[in-house]
């Protein structure tokens, strides 16, 4: 007679056809996002390298600017060497705003991918519930809570983002082109200044229409899996 008890399974084994052990499963999702959290690491350094790079060539132009105002007293050499420096600069600027914006989404995505990791970790230990700060859905509301931790954000995390504050410099940026480009051509002081605010306007306009498009387009591409 055979004495020997049968090797006792476990409660993940016998729930699932694979037979997968919950630590198993629980090492691969945290294999998962920490890489996840490796790779927005390396997207928000980006954003901050970019955007210290664009106020850099700034910082630069403006006093180059400044000393050849000093030594040709705002002349027509001053207007040549400002209409070859400022489109440089505002090219910089554009293309850090269009590198920022495709930063965002791509945090976006980051942060969903680990609301969907935290809602399976729930799912392994559902009563370590009250313990997350961040949500476990991965829908526009829990993702807005995972990045505001739970409270209410106002428009002052908007406006102080880096993205708006360097949206703001191009816009003065292209306010300024434009109104110099008008005074080149003979505009006078006044319609030189109406260009320029009708020219930061537009930009402005088209920073709040591409920011909006692109996050639209996002969420459009990256449908939740679970909702709240």
């Amino acid at each position: 007679m055979d004495d020997a008890l049968p090797a006792a399974s476990s409660p993940s084994s016998l729930a699932d056809p694979s037979g997968v052990p919950d630590a198993v499963r629980a090492q691969l999702l945290a294999t998962e996002h920490w890489s996840l959290l490796a790779t927005r690491s390396m997207t928000w350094n980006e954003i901050f390298s970019r955007a210290s790079m664009f106020i850099t060539v700034l910082s630069a132009a403006v006093v180059a600017l400044a000393l050849v105002a000093q030594a040709t007293a705002f002349g027509s050499e001053f207007r040549l060497y400002a209409l070859l420096v400022l489109p440089v600069v505002l090219l910089v600027g554009v293309a850090t705003r269009i590198r920022l914006s495709d930063a965002n989404i791509e945090d976006l995505g980051l942060v969903m991918g680990m609301n969907r990791l935290r809602h399976a970790y729930l799912e392994l230990a559902p009563e370590l519930e009250p313990y997350f700060v961040t949500a476990h859905y991965d829908d526009q509301a829990s993702v807005g809570q995972t990045y505001s931790l739970g409270y209410r954000p106002g428009p002052s995390r908007i406006l102080a983002s880096t993205p708006t504050l360097v949206g703001a410099i191009i816009v003065l940026l292209a306010g300024v082109l434009a109104a110099l480009i008008a005074n080149t051509l003979g505009a006078s002081d006044a319609v030189a200044v109406v260009v320029g605010i009708i020219a930061a306007l537009l930009e402005a306009v088209s920073h709040g229409a591409l920011v909006n498009r692109r996050i639209r387009n996002a969420w459009r591409a990256l449908p939740p899996r679970f909702p709240r």
